[in-house]
């Protein structure tokens, strides 16, 4: 079963002139990995937070690919030892995340918070009770009131 993950690479500066054939490159790596790319965007040449291989500017490119988890693993690897690609992320899209979780029981949820609230009120109600205990009318800790 394929999952849905976002792909940010950061590619070096110098190939702002001729981009598309290391962004091609970097799609065929997920291809190969038996992968597709559902969704490129390229954000263009940004200053870097920080210095990455003496390197000031990066240019950022994001992808949604759809990739089996079991070759999570080979692509990352092949990205990491790729010369044109300074750093990379890879995480498991957002949405794929919420569309696990909507899959779990939605009554389990719910009673599980309801069963939570009652025992709490449950409980604060013998607590008052084990405070009125032996505390007669109109007299509260020994005074009157």
């Amino acid at each position: 079963m394929h999952k849905t993950y976002e792909l940010m690479v950061l590619l070096h500066p110098d190939l702002e002139i001729d981009v598309e054939a290391p962004i091609a490159k970097v799609e065929g790596l997920v291809e190969a990995a038996g992968g597709k790319v559902a969704k490129r965007d390229n954000w263009g040449k940004k200053r870097l937070a920080y210095r990455i291989g003496r390197q000031d500017f990066a240019i950022y490119v994001y992808f949604e690919i759809e990739l089996e988890p079991t070759q999570v693993s080979q692509l990352e690897k092949t990205i990491q030892i790729t010369e044109e690609v300074l750093r990379h992320l890879l995480v498991i899209h957002e949405q794929e995340q919420e569309h696990e979780e909507a899959k779990k029981p939605a009554d389990k949820k719910v009673s599980e918070k309801v069963a939570e609230k009652t025992s709490d009120k449950v409980a604060d109600n013998e607590d008052e009770d084990k405070g009125n205990e032996g505390q007669e009318e109109g007299v509260s800790n020994g005074k009157e009131l």
